[in-house]
């Protein structure tokens, strides 16, 4: 069996020359124009482009370097330890100390390159390749749940229209009683109490009326704060299928946010393997050429040349304890988020559970709803007619119009309750295409 529930919102400002949106149109624009969601479509591309600036580290290193100075040229015997503030001078030291100054110049090029690392530069790239994993992963996690928070948004819509759609047919009925009750007032059939009492209460249902449209107008408000549209834009086609019993949705792979903690366990042992190796020496072969000049202002270009080609170690003995610190803090990332793996998919299985105990309280009651709602359509049709023939009070016919309100109302939002809870079971799982597909 089908069952259609269908949504009226008349009564709501909406573009009518726009076509309707499906809950499929809803879910795919919030997925590709959400801010969110291209945030985390920024930050793993610069994941990715990451990963190409570390594989520049196997390419040779080149630099060119050109100076012109005038400077005192007294020397002295000696060695002068490296610093970042006294500069170094060449040439014979100089008898007498003097002021005198002299023109110098220096052009030269440097090229670098590690023939082999002992695995540390493919290291780097290797945690820059696990970041721009888990920042797809993040990109897929927010996607996600960006979707899965617009179909919620669409179904409160529906629900929203629902709750509209009953509060006019109550109007209705309470103006209707109210046209009653005042003939029979009128009449002296009936007391000018009742009335005033029916007048009340068709001032209450309209008072209802409008508090359910404000709740349907800021339900799409919802909508398109996922969508980047305006409300008044927006039109959600009005028909929704609904297979009576709902089964859940299968489940298939893995949970966006656990394949993203996934990630995040394999960026963390990255980087711990990066800290693991690098202690390791550091090897280069080194080519310079290069020229100086000296003397006065005719002789400022560089006039003296030199080349040099030289292989190189450099082991930073000293930074062992630095570098050990170093490893037990990342040996402690990957324990930590080795453990956020198991609190996520623990709380995921927990999720899921509670989802698939809410849909089928769902479903049973929906099964129930449509008894309520022939005996509330029954006892109000008996107590109009008890009320026109003078056997029962305005009362009575009141609160068996409200009677019949809820139960309409429970009706319609029963079949809804069942998408919600098959949407919930979908997003514990993992996946909405299921939950979609069954929409269509």
């Amino acid at each position: 069996m089908r069952i259609t529930v269908v949504v009226l919102g008349g009564a709501l400002c909406v573009c009518p020359l726009m076509a309707q949106w499906t809950l499929q149109d809803v879910v795919r624009r919030a997925g590709e124009k959400y801010a969110g969601v291209q945030v985390s479509f920024e930050q793993a591309a610069a994941a990715a482009a990451a990963v190409q600036q570390a594989r520049t580290a196997f390419l040779p290193r080149g630099d060119f370097y050109a100076q012109v100075n005038r400077a005192t040229r007294n020397n002295v015997f000696g060695m002068l330890l490296p610093n970042p503030v006294i500069p170094s001078i060449s040439g014979p030291p100089q008898t007498a100390n003097a002021g005198t100054s002299v023109c110098g110049s220096a052009t030269g090029f440097l090229v670098q390159w590690e023939p082999f690392d002992l695995g540390q530069r493919g290291a780097k790239v290797a945690s820059a390749d696990a970041g721009r994993r888990r920042a797809e992963r993040t990109y897929a996690r927010t996607r996600f749940e960006v979707e899965a928070a617009a179909a919620d948004a669409y179904l409160t819509v529906l629900a929203a229209d629902q709750t509209v759609s009953g509060g006019k047919a109550a109007v209705e009925r309470a103006r209707s009683l109210y046209a009653m009750a005042a003939a029979q007032a009128e009449a002296g059939l009936r007391p000018e109490a009742d009335a005033s009492r029916a007048k009340a209460e068709l001032a209450a249902a309209e008072a209802q009326l409008i508090l359910a449209e404000q709740a349907a107008r800021t339900a799409r408000i919802g909508v398109t704060q996922w969508t980047g549209d305006r409300w008044d834009a927006v039109k959600l086609q009005s028909k929704l299928a609904v297979k009576d019993p709902a089964a859940p949705p299968a489940t298939g792979g893995a949970h966006p946010a656990v394949r993203e903690q996934e990630e995040a366990v394999l960026e963390a042992a990255s980087r711990r393997h990066e800290a693991d190796i690098a202690w390791r020496p550091r090897f280069n072969t080194q080519t310079a050429l290069y020229a100086r000049g000296t003397g006065d202002a005719a002789q400022i270009g560089p006039h003296f040349y030199n080349w040099g080609i030289g292989f190189s170690v450099l082991f930073p003995f000293l930074d062992l304890p630095s570098i050990r610190a170093q490893q037990q803090v990342e040996k402690h990332k990957v324990l930590a988020e080795e453990a956020r793996l198991k609190q996520v998919s623990a709380d995921l299985d927990a999720q899921l559970e509670r989802a698939r105990a809410a849909l089928d309280a769902a479903n049973r009651i929906a099964g129930t709803t449509p008894v309520l709602l022939e005996a509330a359509s029954a006892a109000h049709a008996q107590a109009r007619a008890r009320y026109q023939s003078g056997l029962a009070s305005i009362v009575e016919v009141s609160d068996a119009q409200r009677l019949l309100l809820q139960a309409e109302v429970d009706q319609s939002l029963a079949r809804l309750n069942v998408w919600r809870a098959q949407l919930a079971f979908a997003v514990a799982a993992g996946d909405l295409e299921p939950f979609l597909e069954a929409a269509r």
